[in-house]
């Protein structure tokens, strides 16, 4: 895939979704300018409702490929959005191969993908769900830069406790996977408490 597919759609997009989003939700947005501006980056945090992805969106003028589970293209009514704005289609039944290859490409052009390595949205009771490796191992193959989220808070018409806050940047470099798993863990989860506290 390229890094650019579906930018235009995904700019008009980006246009119209930010201010009613802020409108309707009033999120707190803090340390956006974590986010590089450019070079290979993959934007990961915590999975808890639909719209998740739309903080990240609304934060950074960069495209950002989301990986979506396919059942988003099975239906018609939402695959021609999804297509449209460079949504890379994941099989979550299989070990997705294409799924990964794309997002490699993206990364090895230098563009920016997103995605939740919980694999699905909590909806459980524990804080976090185990993180899979999809996120280190694309980052540790392309040397791209990893970006922590957290997001805490309600979605809630004008909510007073929404937040989105990202963490510093790093790197794979010489760490295992296991061991950069558990750092990228630990980050996301230290962001999510340092939101909940602000509340």
């Amino acid at each position: 895939m390229n890094k650019d597919k579906g930018k235009y759609a995904y700019s008009i997009l980006r246009f119209i979704l930010k201010p009613i989003f802020k409108l309707y939700y009033n999120p707190q947005i803090i340390n956006a300018d974590k986010i590089p501006k450019d070079g290979s980056i993959l934007i990961v945090g915590n999975h808890k409702h639909i719209m998740d992805q739309c903080l990240t969106i609304i934060a950074t003028r960069r495209m950002i490929h989301w990986m979506a589970k396919r059942e988003y293209f099975d239906n018609w009514k939402t695959r021609w959005f999804f297509k449209m704005t460079g949504v890379i289609r994941v099989d979550r039944a299989i070990k997705d191969e294409e799924a990964k290859s794309e997002a490699l490409a993206v990364l090895k052009e230098g563009g920016a993908i997103g995605l939740f390595p919980e694999g699905t949205r909590n909806r459980t009771e524990n804080f976090l769900l185990p993180f899979k490796f999809g996120a280190v191992s694309m980052a540790s193959k392309t040397n791209a830069t990893l970006v922590p989220f957290g997001v805490s808070g309600d979605y809630r018409f004008r909510s007073k406790n929404l937040r989105i806050i990202y963490g510093e940047p790093f790197k794979v470099g010489n760490m295992s996977l296991e061991e950069a798993n558990r750092k990228l863990e630990e980050e996301v989860t230290k962001l999510m408490l340092q939101g909940q506290k602000k509340s």
